[in-house]
């Protein structure tokens, strides 16, 4: 017989995603340890589990799923047969109409482009400020890892750098994530100013960041230069338009909860997950932490039988990531509805915040 690790390993499978899969009827387990509760899965589970991964790579619905491992061992393959074809049908027809709404968007962005009404037209940007060492550095520690990497979106591949009077906002986010920071400045006497830093050269700054005096940071066309003493880094700015992240950040007042950081960390990390079974995040599941605030403003980190209504479900490696950026020995977590972004607040700075975005939970 095959452990879950052997199994999850050979099958294409994490670990999480086996227990879910037990947990919901559709791979389970040959035989369960009564003492320990670990697993163990007959050999010829093997292909039952390597043929899960690939329905759920194609994006099959779960109750699918269940008919298709049923039937596939069977003489009679009809149903088997069918029920991929509809799969695939579906995706076919989904998208035919996301190609129709595509097309009808690129032309009215081909149409913006060349209305001079509506066309952007980006004047030469200089600016020059400073700002104080640690302060830079600190803001630049609370947004890097929200960061994204999609070659496909390279306006978000990098930091966010908003000047406006005397303050500076750091923002980073991937879709999934958002974070924003803010430091003051002085020496910009000009207008708003926004230019995003490739993420190397946004490392390549942070590495310039050890001592407590100010540096100078300078934005000249799209050269963008940190001098700090007789050191200096530089390079180009990306050449593309950062979303509007003011209208992403007004969002309805949420429940407050105070955690105790390193105590909400470890009760993430050795408490119950769910594993996403939708593909809005990635295309691998992906654990869950599903949270809810009690009535005595403590954040429970729910059991797999707890599907309260008000329950909200985030990536929990993101909100680890997000714990760790916070940078405080207590948070304040804001969670709204379960359609509502969660927040990661540090109660002593209101402008340093992280957004995670929920995942839905399929019951």
């Amino acid at each position: 017989m095959r452990s879950i690790g052997e199994m999850a390993r050979d099958g294409g499978l994490s670990v999480s995603a086996l227990r879910f899969y037990d947990r919901a009827g559709v791979l389970v387990p040959a035989w369960v340890d009564p003492v320990s509760g670990y697993r163990w899965y007959e050999p010829e589970q093997l292909e039952e589990a390597r043929l899960l991964a690939r329905l759920r790579r194609a994006g099959m619905p779960l109750a699918d799923i269940r008919l298709v491992l049923a039937g596939w061992a069977g003489a009679d393959t009809d149903l088997v047969r069918g029920l991929l074809q509809a799969h695939l049908r579906r995706l076919e027809l989904g998208l035919s109409d996301a190609r129709v709404e595509f097309s009808t968007l690129r032309a009215l962005l081909d149409r913006r482009e060349t209305d001079p009404m509506t066309s952007l037209h980006t004047a030469t940007i200089t600016a020059r400020l400073s700002v104080l060492a640690p302060e830079l550095g600190a803001a630049l520690d609370a947004v890097r890892f929200a960061a994204g990497t999609e070659a496909e979106l390279p306006m978000l591949g990098g930091v966010l750098f908003d000047v406006e009077g005397d303050g500076l906002h750091l923002v980073a986010t991937d879709r999934y994530r958002m974070a924003v920071a803010q430091t003051p400045t002085t020496g910009h006497a000009g207008p708003r100013t926004q230019v995003v830093v490739p993420l190397p050269l946004v490392d390549s700054m942070r590495a310039l960041l050890t001592g407590e005096e100010p540096v100078h940071f300078a934005v000249d066309g799209d050269r963008v230069t940190l001098e700090t003493g007789d050191r200096q880094t530089s390079g180009r700015s990306i050449g593309h338009e950062f979303p509007d992240y003011r209208r992403l950040v007004a969002l309805p007042a949420g429940r407050l909860a105070h955690v105790d950081t390193a105590a909400f960390r470890k009760a993430l990390e050795t408490g119950p997950v769910r594993v996403s079974e939708t593909r809005e995040q990635e295309a691998a599941p992906h654990d869950l932490s599903v949270l809810r605030v009690a009535e005595n403003g403590s954040v429970i980190v729910c059991d797999d039988g707890d599907d309260d209504p008000d329950n909200v479900a985030v990536n929990r490696a993101f909100l680890l990531d997000a714990l760790a950026a916070g940078g405080r020995d207590e948070l304040v977590l804001e969670l709204g509805t379960p359609t509502a972004p969660l927040a990661i607040r540090r109660p002593d700075d209101e402008g340093a915040f992280s957004l995670l975005m929920p995942v839905r939970l399929e019951h």
